[in-house]
This record gives C-alpha cells, sequence and structure tokens, in this order.
C-alpha cells in the first residue's frame, strides 16, 4: 500500500505543469474559405496568462455566426478554454490532452460539443468539435493569413 502511494506521489510529481503559454502555437490569424463560405479565427499571443481569440464564419460578405473565445488557467492551474458562441455566457472546457502542436479540451456535460481539438501541421491550423466520444465532428481546416 505504501509503495503505490508513494509511486503515485512520484507520478504526479512528474507530471509537467500546464500552462497557457504552452498554446502559443495557436496564436495568429487563421482562415478557411470554400464554395462561398468563410471562416476566420484569431488568437492573440499568451500575455500575462490569458490568450484571447474570436472567430466569425460567413457566406459573402453576411456574417452568419461569431464566438469570443478566451485560454486562461482555471482554478488548479489547468488552461481552460472558453467560448463564447454569439456573445452567450461562456462555456468552459478543460485541457485534456496536449503536446507541442495539438490540444484537446473537454467538457463532457456539456450538449454539444463536448470536445474541441486543435492541431497545428506547419501553417495549418485543424479545428474540430464533437462529442466526448468523437462522434458527430466537425472540422475546419485554416491556413495562416
Amino acid at each position: 500500500m505504501i509503495a503505490a502511494v508513494l509511486a503515485l506521489l512520484v507520478a504526479v510529481q512528474a507530471a509537467p505543469e500546464q500552462r497557457v503559454g504552452d498554446l502559443e502555437w495557436l496564436s495568429g490569424d487563421w482562415v478557411a474559405e470554400g464554395e462561398g463560405r468563410w471562416t476566420e479565427e484569431s488568437w492573440s499571443g499568451p500575455r500575462g496568462g490569458i490568450m484571447l481569440g474570436h472567430s466569425r464564419s460567413g457566406r459573402g460578405e453576411a456574417v452568419r455566426e461569431f464566438e469570443f473565445l478566451r485560454l486562461q488557467a482555471g482554478e488548479d492551474g489547468v488552461p481552460v478554454y472558453y467560448a463564447q458562441p454569439g456573445g452567450r455566457p461562456a462555456v468552459a472546457f478543460r485541457l485534456a490532452a496536449r503536446d507541442g502542436t495539438s490540444a484537446t479540451f473537454e467538457n463532457p456535460a456539456h450538449d454539444f460539443p463536448q470536445r474541441i481539438r486543435y492541431v497545428r501541421e506547419g501553417e495549418t491550423l485543424t479545428a474540430t468539435i464533437s462529442a466526448i466520444d468523437g462522434s458527430n465532428a466537425m472540422s475546419w481546416t485554416f491556413r495562416r493569413r
């Protein structure tokens, strides 16, 4: 029993601390266009422990949707993705997984989406929303503007 507790303590101490600054690779202006539709997403660089973002989508010159976004440390220090579609109250998605160029945020209690995932490959950023099990996925592939 003592060995198991000690092993758990070592594992917890060895776990790397997550910070908003680790998500700096997301910063910049991103655009996806096709078939007369467009989506733009922009993220500030991290400063003061926060990244601010916004997105808007439309067709032609008409905006159909917009969203305010924020990445900020939660009470436990783990980054949380706050989304405010259409300016409604923020919904929080806690960072569930991260590496150098991808991040997955989850909120299993939310109706949809429950998972938000970003993957960056060079000058391409893919954003995917889905249910917690990955079903009903919708993706946008952006290029850096």
